[in-house]
Order: C-alpha cells, then structure tokens, then sequence
C-alpha cells in the first residue's frame, strides 16, 4: 500500500509517500511546497495544488491522509492553512484517492505515543520508523510522513476490529488522544 502524506500549510505544505507492507514501512520520497508571501493567495493556492498533483502522479498513491486544520489563535493563519488543505484534498480527489483526515494529536499519538509530543520528537520517530539515515527535514516534510504512517495504523487497527469484532482498546487509544488534543487546545 502506497500512501500519501499531507500537511498542509500556504507558505509551506509537506508531503511524503510511504510504502507500508506488513509491519514494515519504507519512505519513497518526501517534500515540501513552497509558496511565496509576495504571490497573490489564488497563485499560491494554484502552486500547492499542482505539485500535489505532481507527486500523485510520480508516486500513484492508493491512498492519503491529510492533518486537519488546527485553529490556534491566530484565525488569519488558520483560514489560510484551511485554503491550502482545501486546494491538497482536490489533488487527492481529482485522482480518486481514498483519504484519512488525523488531527495533530493524532498523528503524534500513532507515532510517537503521546499527543503532545514536539516537532523534534516527530522527526526522531519518523526516522526511526522509516529506517532512514537521518531526520527529514523540513519539519513540514517529516509531519506529512507521520500523518502516512498513522493513516497506515489506523487502516491496521480498523482492520483489526473488523476481523476480530473487537477494538482490543484501540477505540479507547483513540478516544484519549483525542481526548487530549481537545484539551491542548
């Protein structure tokens, strides 16, 4: 299974692509799309949707899983990070692709095991994770993987519970991470 990572962001979205078979995951390539501050917002816009569109069509991703947007306190920031998660989530759509949308917490639950884990430590486990030789940068990149590789748990542990009828916990696991991202904000 080929999965797609998304984090998105205006001036800067991530991606990465992830195999994962098994237990076992491998990075095919990561990235980041950068966009400049003097460009009008729809060139911008245009510009994180076409090279979205570019890596679908390089990687041929089964599947994506895009960070949902965190409304901090900055709302000017977070309606433009909703803009450019909006222009991704076309690209993955256009090709038809099956998508996971993971909170923050969520994806650093599933990789790290805590939801309040900082970037560093996502970096780190990232690395760790995909076997790589050193840490994926920039940190926008290194998020996009995570999110791939909670995409792929996730998909795991729901197909767990479809086998087995039971969650064995992972609801629960789910539900505290969720239930700790909503008091982090």
């Amino acid at each position: 299974m080929i999965i797609l990572g998304i984090d998105p962001g205006l001036a800067n979205t991530g991606w990465g692509v992830v195999e994962h078979v098994g237990n076992r995951f491998r990075c095919l390539g990561y990235g980041c799309v950068t966009t400049s501050a003097t460009d009008a917002t729809s060139i911008r816009l245009s510009k994180v949707h076409r090279e979205i569109g570019e890596v679908i069509e390089r990687y041929a991703p089964a599947e994506a899983a895009v960070e949902s947007v965190y409304f901090g306190t900055n709302a000017k920031t977070a309606f433009a990070t909703g803009q450019a998660r909006g222009v991704a989530l076309l690209a993955t759509a256009h090709a038809r692709l099956a998508l996971g949308e993971y909170g923050p917490g969520e994806i650093k639950m599933a990789v790290v095991g805590t939801g309040g884990a900082d970037k560093q430590q996502v970096q780190y486990m990232v690395r760790a994770i995909l076997g790589l030789s050193h840490e994926p940068t920039p940190d926008h990149a290194a998020d996009a993987l995570a999110a791939a590789i909670c995409h792929a748990h996730r998909r795991g542990a729901a197909a767990l519970e479809r086998l087995t009828g039971t969650t064995d916990g992972i609801a629960d696991h789910a539900q505290t991470a969720a239930d700790h991202e909503e008091a982090v904000r």
